[in-house]
Formats: C-alpha cells, structure tokens, sequence
C-alpha cells in the first residue's frame, strides 16, 4: 500500500451502479477519500461534476449496503484477493490505460499480473477449423516464449487460448465479464477451475455479480489493456473482438489479425482489421517480433530451433515437431504451394508428418 486508506469505504464506492473510474476520480477530488464522499450530504454530492441526482442517491444506498464488507469477506472465503489502485500490487500497465478500474479481484496466481510480457488472444466464439488450429498456434508460441496469454474466458477462441497455455505449462490470465462465483458460460467451469489452480482469474465486479449487456465492453478493455499486443484470431463483423481490438488501439497497443477468405463469414471482422491497417499475422514469429526480449530465442515458426541429421529432405525441415499452417510452410521453403502439398502427402504416407485440422503439418 502506497497509503493508507480506508479498504471498506473504497470498495463500497467503486461498486455502486453506475460509479465507474472517471466518477470515482472526480468523487475523490471533491472530497479526498472514499469515506468523504460516502459520508458526503446528498445536496452536495449533486455539486460533484458528472454525478447526477440518480448517482447520488445510489451512492447513498451503497454506504447503507456496506458493499465493501460483502465483498471482502466473499472474497475472502473464496481465497481470492482484492487490488485496490493505490495497492503496490495493482498492475502497473493498467495504470495507463485511460480508465483503469479503481476495484480488482484476482483469483489464483497474482504474479503473473507483473510478468512483462504478455499478449492478448481473442476470437470468436464460433472458431472455424482453421481459427482453432491458429490459436493454438499462437497461445503454444506465446507459453514456449515465455508471453503471459490474456484472454476473456469466452468459448471458442478464448477457451482454446487459455487451455493450450495451460496445456503448455505456459502462463495465463483470465479477464472476466462477472463476478467470482458465477460460471459464465457453463461449459467452462472446468476451465474455471484450471485457471484457479494453474493461472489468473480477474474481474472489476463484485462476486456473485452476474454478467449483462454493458460488462463486455468493459471486461473487453481490461484484456487489451493487460497486453503489449491484441491478436484477433477470426470475429465476425459484430465481435465483440472487434471492441477489444479498437479499445487496444485507444490504449496506444499493438493490433494484429488472421487473414481469412473474403466470403468467411468468420472473418469479416479479422479482414476489415487488415484493411484498416492492422499487422497481418502470417506466422508465430509476427507476433513475437513485438517482443524482442524473446525474439531471438525462437525460430521463424517461434519454436526452438531444431538440429536434423544430415541428409534430411530440405522441405521436412520446414515442418516443426509442434505443427505450422501450410502458409508458413510454403513461405519458409520457397518452393510452389502444389509442389509443397504433393511433398507433404508423401510424408504423411511414410508417417512422417501429421496433418491437423486447419491445414496445420506437424513433424512426427
């Protein structure tokens, strides 16, 4: 702790509805501490620049409520733990983003939030084929590099991103869209569990709270905000990984995309990105270049360089033991896609490569 504060009082003021960062900043500057400005008469805290007659009065009921007491002792039970923004142990890349929540609950690993590096990976919800196998691809690359991959613990693309990190004894956090508690969707409650146990949960609302229509967006800010650099894996043209991607841009951070076919309804959002001037993202290693202080441990495919015995067919050793899309490999060889494909065929035949869903090529 930088100062000390009132934790109780802090905490009942950032969770009242409707009190978001900018309020909570001019609340504190009209009356210097949390507990002022809950102790603050009604008629004067209407006084306060943006807070209106309704804000007032919720403010009033979140002091009778005792919000910051429900929430610690809640989140105490669970062994979870609660970063106030003066904490020393408030993450440091948050505190640039232009509203940084003044409220965290973490929940399992908290180090990682001050590891160095880490990117962001988010996607559909509805990945295609390819989409999955680019993902794990790219989460794979970010564990074996040492990358923190921060995701929002949605299905599809997020649930792959955090699983395969997990999967790769790599590091992970979890941004949520609710409160600790409240498994959102269903089907991840055994990914809930890993991240607990092996990773990072995190929320800037209160436990038991549920997830609604405005959570997203903010949730969504909280990701790219954690990361040097946003990779949108596939989004349609309404994603929510279209918002991540434009509150990263807001944030002065790194966009990449997946190129994907022009009639893929997966990836009209990623090609737009494209369009717009976000980095193509061909390979690991475009992700990895953000990232020079792990740039030269890894090979163009962002896996530890391989030693082959001599004679080995010069095409094989563009195939990785840990899989490359069929464009990574093309480009690393040189030599025409048919001729790649042809070559490739015969090695799957003599068991010598594995092809994946997604066109992915693995050494065996």
């Amino acid at each position: 702790m930088t100062t000390a504060i009132n934790r109780e009082a802090w905490i009942s003021l950032a969770l009242v509805p409707g009190i978001g960062p900018q309020r909570f900043q001019a609340l504190l500057k009209a009356f210097e501490t949390p507990d002022g400005a809950l102790a603050a008469p009604f008629a004067f805290l209407c006084t306060v620049p943006g807070i209106s007659r309704a804000c007032a009065t919720a403010i009033r009921e979140g002091r009778s409520e005792a919000l910051g007491a429900k929430a610690l002792r809640e989140v105490d039970q669970l062994g979870a733990r609660v970063l106030l923004f003066p904490d020393d142990e408030y993450p440091a890349i948050l505190r640039e983003i232009p509203d940084p929540p003044m409220v965290l609950f973490a929940w399992g690993k908290v180090e990682l939030l001050h590891r160095p590096l880490s990117a962001a990976i988010v996607g559909t919800r509805h990945p295609t084929d390819y989409g999955i196998a680019v993902t794990r691809m790219a989460a794979d690359a970010c564990a074996e590099a040492g990358v923190v991959v921060v995701s929002g613990m949605a299905r599809g693309c997020d649930a792959i991103a955090h699983s395969t990190a997990l999967d790769a004894s790599g590091a992970t956090v979890g941004v949520l869209g609710n409160g600790f508690g409240v498994i959102y969707p269903a089907a991840n409650r055994a990914l809930y569990e890993r991240m607990v146990s092996g990773g990072l949960l995190l929320s800037e609302f209160a436990p038991g709270e549920r997830p609604h229509a405005g959570s997203f967006p903010r949730r969504n800010r909280l990701i790219s905000g954690l990361a040097r650099a946003t990779l949108v894996i596939e989004a349609g043209g309404t994603s929510g990984a279209l918002i991540t991607a434009g509150t990263a841009l807001d944030q002065g951070r790194d966009v990449l995309a997946v190129p994907g076919p022009i009639f893929g309804a997966q990836s009209v959002g990623t090609n737009r990105l494209l369009r717009d001037g976000a980095t193509p993202f061909l390979g690991a290693s475009d992700l990895l270049a953000l990232y020079p202080e792990v740039a030269g441990q890894a090979t163009h495919d962002s896996r530890p360089a391989t030693h082959d015995p001599p004679g080995t067919d010069p095409l094989l050793k563009h195939v990785p033991r840990d899989g490359a899309l069929l464009d990574t490999i093309v480009d690393a060889s040189g030599w025409p896609v048919a001729q790649v494909l042809d070559r490739l065929l015969e090695f799957e035949l003599e068991g010598r490569v594995e092809q994946r869903p997604g066109r992915v090529f693995k050494r065996v």
